[in-house]
């Protein structure tokens, strides 16, 4: 858990850059912190592993003063992945992913098998150890640094613009492997980026400053219905129910195989479509539906989880939650 208690920071030059900043973020959720350059999301960031020290206040990493670390050894502890990636050139990919594991002490044995591990997780070939950044793309070099910083088993992993410097879908490829990776990792995330859509799809919960203060820390779904003030509301955006579609899974809006009596009434049939023809996933988004149902002339597709039917969505069921409020 990391906790921001009272926290300041001003500059030598008298510059604050953030002001009385208190938010909780709680073991094994990722939390977003986005605003406009210059809000103070980075210098947030970078109080964690003492890059920056407070002016006022108490940083807590899981439940002790960060002051109390040693800076050295906390970053050692901390992964940490920016923008520019700052993958070393001269080394191979597998060197690179070695790094951290190689200062706090591990054996080769067991840095070895943890570069294969990552590079399995980061949906790298295994010969890609031997590589050199120069020879990867820029998404390839992107997946190296995460993997990097994933290397020393990290308890926190602090993402500062990791997907800012990519194309936009390579940006979304990435987004979406890593929200897949975040379901097999124990790990306690805070991501800095200044796309209010890129928060909303990968955040538990979001904080969205306005000069040097948190105006909002609420999950997506409130901070879409309830935005706290206007500032909030016009960085939101226009669309919000569109931008709900994103935020908003399959599992949410479905009618339950059990409860639904004609499935092929409504255009398909649930018991046999596992095996072949469209269908989604119950954890993909309604946007990622809704492009299904387009593409189809059937009324409804067939939910599945594990290869197994578990339920149909349609329009309608999609049109329903909305109406409904979203409950």
């Amino acid at each position: 858990m990391i906790e921001f208690d009272g926290v300041t920071k001003v500059y030598d030059d008298g510059t604050t850059a953030i002001k009385d900043i208190d938010f909780t973020v709680e073991e094994g959720t990722t939390t977003v912190l986005v605003g406009p350059s210059g809000c103070g999301k980075t210098t947030s960031m970078k109080l964690i592993n003492r890059l920056e020290d407070p002016t006022e206040g108490t940083v807590y990493v899981d439940g002790t003063d960060n002051q109390s670390y040693d800076e050295v050894a906390l970053r050692r502890e901390i992964g940490y992945v920016i923008q520019e990636i700052g993958l070393f050139d001269h080394l191979t990919v597998g060197e690179n992913i070695a790094t951290v594991p190689e200062l706090v002490g591990w054996e080769r044995e067991r840095i070895d098998e943890r570069v294969d591990e990552l590079l399995e997780l980061m949906d790298l070939p295994v010969d890609y150890r031997e590589q050199y950044p120069r020879e990867l793309s820029g998404g390839q070099r992107q997946r190296v640094g995460v993997a990097r910083a994933l290397a020393a088993d990290p308890d926190v992993l602090l993402m500062d613009e990791p997907f800012g410097a990519l194309d936009p879908i390579t940006r979304e490829n990435l987004q979406d492997e890593f929200l897949d990776i975040q379901e097999r990792i124990n790990t306690t995330i805070l991501f800095v980026t200044h796309s209010i859509d890129e928060a909303l799809k990968m955040g538990d919960r979001i904080a969205i400053f306005d000069v040097g203060e948190i105006v909002q820390y609420d999950t997506p779904a409130e901070i879409l219905s309830n935005p706290a003030n206007q500032f909030v509301e016009e960085f939101i955006g226009e669309n919000q129910t569109f931008k709900r579609l994103s935020i908003t899974t399959v599992a949410d809006v479905m009618e339950p195989a059990e409860d639904y009596v004609s499935v092929a009434e409504a255009g398909a049939d649930a018991m046999t479509a596992a095996d072949g023809g469209r269908r989604v996933h119950v954890d993909d988004s309604l946007k990622a539906a809704l492009t299904e149902l387009l593409g189809t002339e059937e009324a409804s597709l067939p939910v599945v989880e594990d290869g197994d039917v578990v339920g149909v969505v349609s329009e309608a069921h999609v049109r329903s939650y909305f109406d409904s409020g979203g409950r």
